[in-house]
């Protein structure tokens, strides 16, 4: 299932909540999921972070050098890049999911190819694993949120993720982000997005360690509203 699907799923009402990674310590963030959480109108509800530990995975029998193609997805193929590098004369393909690459090479009895995914996905689908541990680095983690439609869960948290759009003045970003430094509330993370049909205009992505119904995030939040046409808040939530 790709990622708009989920999105979809939940404001359809297909699913009363998602989980969506946005965010690894190798490769960084999943811009895809930032563009859609501005587009869509769900709620962050909660976060977590999970270890992530790839293998390599292939048909019961098969050998490492039978293998030609190398199923995954991108940012798993990111993340495994040392390994990629030293099988130069195997393909790499990108696919939608990673479990989703080991239930393909098993439903296609593809004895030339394998998977990088989990070891969950490895026994759900009787597949072998080859190489354990082929992540780039141990220390991989993939932070997750939780994504529900508006209204359904009361907003609160540790953090609060907001989205805007500023017009393009000298300074403006700056004036910005000091409605928070003045409120000392701490940034943990800022991310831009192009935003488009609008050359070089951006949207900001900030997450506040700060809870919506403190009154300096409130504060903060209606001085940002004096400066940004466009402001959305995304969630205001806890670690679970």
């Amino acid at each position: 299932m790709a990622f708009e699907d989920v999105f979809e799923a939940v404001a359809r009402k297909k699913a009363d909540l998602a989980v969506i990674p946005i965010e690894n310590t190798l490769a960084g963030s999943i811009h895809k999921n930032f563009d859609l959480l501005a587009h869509h109108s769900l709620e962050v509800i909660g976060e977590t972070s999970l270890r992530v530990e790839h293998n390599l995975i292939a048909l019961p029998g098969v050998s490492l050098r039978q293998v030609k193609q190398i199923y995954s997805h991108p940012a798993a193929l990111d993340q495994c890049s040392r390994l990629l590098r030293r099988l130069k004369s195997v393909e790499k393909i990108s696919f939608y999911d990673t479990a989703g690459s080991v239930k393909f090479i098993r439903d296609g009895g593809l004895r030339n190819a394998a998977a990088i995914a989990s070891e969950d996905a490895a026994r759900i689908y009787g597949m072998n694993i080859m190489r354990r541990s082929v992540e780039d680095d141990p220390e991989n983690y993939t932070r997750f949120l939780a994504l529900a439609r508006r209204g359904r869960f009361r907003r609160g948290g540790t953090k609060t993720s907001i989205v805007f759009g500023l017009k393009n003045e000298p300074g403006i970003l700056f004036k910005a982000l000091s409605v928070f430094a003045l409120r000392s509330i701490d940034l943990s993370k800022i991310e831009s997005r192009p935003i488009r049909g609008t050359p070089w205009e951006y949207l900001f992505y900030l997450d506040l360690r700060s809870d919506i119904r403190s009154r300096e995030c409130q504060n903060a939040l209606r001085h940002l509203r004096e400066l940004a046409p466009y402001l959305k808040v995304l969630g205001s939530y806890s670690n679970f």
